[in-house]
């Protein structure tokens, strides 16, 4: 992955400095509000016998999740620290979690090696990768399919980033811990709406569904409401 090393180190302080408590971080919602309302999305067209691959696990609060549900899941993340959080949050190792630089070619090719055709599970990593990398990133995903895997992959729309702008220059300054995203360096990149899917078709794969889900953080506004961010969703696969 031609991930600069400021990028990097941005993504492991950021995971260094992060809570371990449940919910700490902006993005780190409760599975019943994330993966288990995207659950009936895309589990029509994931095959059961496959693994299942976290692609941006993060500290594994979805991949632990999706663990009740698939005989084998995976969370990976560019991240060292995250990975660190992730097995510390999952003592009884419900799932396996792996440092894995996502868009690096070879590196893809060797977890598809040990685990064979998987199904991945991917939230909100496009609009967070360098523009350099997002084509990389979803070839490295489709070799992780192989033949029988299918990707879910939920991404910001555009629309988000007026909800983003709103709360950073809100009279107060962003909610703590959407605050201490910006302060690492790490701001949601610009994806257009059209871009995502292209991506997916670019690498050979075949849109077979996808639509607007919002994506729920664990920020509140003043009035108490949970702060959620416009997003979209699809489902792809193909075989390589």
């Amino acid at each position: 992955m031609n991930v600069p090393g400021t990028y990097t180190q941005a993504w492991e302080s950021f995971w260094r400095d992060a809570p371990a408590t449940s919910g700490a971080v902006f993005w780190d919602a409760d599975a019943s509000l994330t993966a288990a309302l995207q659950l009936p999305l895309f589990e029509p067209y994931f095959d059961a016998g496959l693994p299942v691959v976290d692609f941006g696990c993060g500290n594994g609060t979805q991949t632990r999740y999706l663990a009740e549900r698939y005989d084998r899941v995976v969370g990976v993340d560019l991240s060292e620290a995250a990975i660190g959080h992730a097995r510390r949050a999952d003592p009884h190792g419900v799932a396996e979690y792996q440092q894995l630089n996502g868009a690096d070619a070879a590196a893809a090719r060797r977890l598809h090696a040990e685990i064979g055709d998987a199904n991945v599970y991917m939230r909100g990593v496009l609009h967070q990768c360098e523009p350099a990398d997002r084509a990389p990133l979803v070839e490295g995903i489709a070799t992780l399919l192989g033949e029988r895997g299918r990707v879910f992959a939920v991404e910001l729309a555009a629309a988000a980033k007026g909800v983003l702008l709103g709360l950073a220059q809100g009279p107060g300054g962003p909610p703590p811990k959407l605050g201490a995203v910006f302060a690492h360096g790490l701001t949601p990149g610009e994806v257009a709406d059209e871009a995502v899917p292209d991506y997916f078709r670019g690498a050979g794969l075949e849109l077979l569904a996808g639509g607007e889900q919002p994506l729920t953080t664990t920020e509140s506004r003043t009035d108490g409401t949970r702060i959620e961010l416009p997003s979209k969703w699809l489902v792809a696969g193909g075989g390589r």
